[in-house]
């Protein structure tokens, strides 16, 4: 499950990423319920984890930072809390 739902978000995310000026709301809302599937299996650490890998390969496949969309997260627990900069 973890390998489909990873490329799945550095799908979602990759596509957020690249078309800025696009209406991205379903990605967005996908990238949320994926971070709630995260936390319900393994917690924070789990979204942590995913995220820094996902961050990785995104930056290494695109040049470009997902970080802002980590805030996509936000609300699923109170220990996850980040800003768009």
């Amino acid at each position: 499950m973890d390998f489909m739902l990873e490329e799945e978000l550095v799908d979602l995310v990759t596509f957020c990423l690249q078309n800025p000026g696009s209406n991205v709301h379903e990605q967005e809302r996908r990238i949320t319920e994926i971070g709630r599937l995260l936390y319900a299996d393994g917690g924070v650490d789990a979204m942590e984890n995913f995220f820094h890998v996902v961050r990785n390969r995104v930056n290494g496949e695109i040049k470009k930072d997902p970080l802002p969309l980590r805030s996509l997260w936000n609300g699923i627990t109170s220990e996850w809390q980040y800003y768009q900069h």
